[in-house]
């Protein structure tokens, strides 16, 4: 197999960082974080693929403080929408080819059946339409047989900041005070291992696969479910001392700025058999997830 040379923006962050650990061997690798290459500067953007002409540009960075986003449209929308197009609009013109990171966000929850990907989206708010933009503008901007997105939810790892580490320090806090954990029950999706999720990128880059993709892993649970799980294995794994009894609540009860999706299930059936991927159980996933937390984080 040739050697593909890859431009990784968001190098610095969850994904990114699990994308770095398990890069193939024949991937030469160009890693770039936040203080290497703002995404909201469209301009450095094209002009760091004209420089390295790389075969492919794997955006994982993007802006993703869904609630901050309601106040932050116009940065949201040049992170998430105006540098996926700049990197396909200078991919256009050297020949690389984009995979862009999308969202379950881009889809409005309303049709209680899983998304395919070929579906029309209909975001809710500030974030899911600045991304459902990107891949837009991205998919106009360059050839559409070079471009590939590829949609997930519900992202989690060992590192970074996420609903998982969230949980395990809450469980530990509201456990020491004999206090409940309170976890919004009526919102449906799946969540996803950024260790499965790196292993989808690496092999749609491998394959030099384009088209718009679904990935997460197996299963449904809600945001209560994950809670629950997180404290059973996590106390199982000996990452926290025990776990909080938790109780689900209405999304209605935990008010938030932006308006989440109540069921965001993907429908990945395609995407890993093209990318020859099997399933993976997002309980199995949680538990891989769980064993690689420093103790640290933890």
């Amino acid at each position: 197999m040739s050697t593909k040379r890859v431009l990784l923006t968001g190098s610095d962050g969850q994904l990114g960082q699990a994308l770095r650990q398990s890069v193939p061997a024949e991937i030469e690798l160009i890693a770039v974080g936040r203080s290497q290459l703002d995404l909201a500067d469209a301009t450095a953007c094209h002009q760091t693929v004209m420089d390295l002409r790389p075969d492919w540009v794997l955006n994982g960075g993007a802006y993703t403080a869904v609630d901050k986003a309601e106040t932050e449209p116009e940065l949201a929308e040049a992170v998430n929408a105006g540098a996926p197009e700049a990197f396909a609009r200078a991919l256009a013109e050297t020949g690389g080819r984009l995979l862009q990171v999308s969202t379950d966000f881009v889809f409005n929850g309303c049709q209680g059946t899983p998304y395919l990907p070929g579906q029309p989206v209909d975001p809710m708010g500030i974030y899911g339409s600045s991304k459902a933009h990107g891949e837009q503008r991205a998919r106009q901007a360059m050839p559409q047989d070079r471009c590939c997105i590829l949609r997930t939810s519900w992202v989690y790892g060992p590192v970074g900041k996420n609903f998982c580490l969230t949980m395990l320090r809450l469980h530990r806090l509201k456990a020491e005070a004999g206090e409940p954990l309170a976890v919004v029950a009526d919102q449906v999706g799946c969540p996803t291992s950024t260790l499965t999720l790196a292993a989808a990128c690496w092999s749609l880059v491998q394959r030099d696969i384009s088209g718009v993709h679904h990935w997460s892993d197996a299963g449904s649970a809600s945001w209560y479910d994950f809670a629950v799980a997180i404290g059973t294995q996590g106390a199982a794994q000996g990452l926290i001392e025990r776990e909080a009894r938790v109780i689900p609540i209405r999304t209605s009860d935990y008010p938030t700025p932006a308006t989440r999706p109540g069921y965001s299930l993907l429908e990945c059936t395609a995407t890993r058999t093209a990318l020859d991927l099997p399933p993976l159980h997002w309980q199995e996933a949680l538990n891989q997830v769980l064993a690689a937390v420093p103790q640290a984080q933890s």
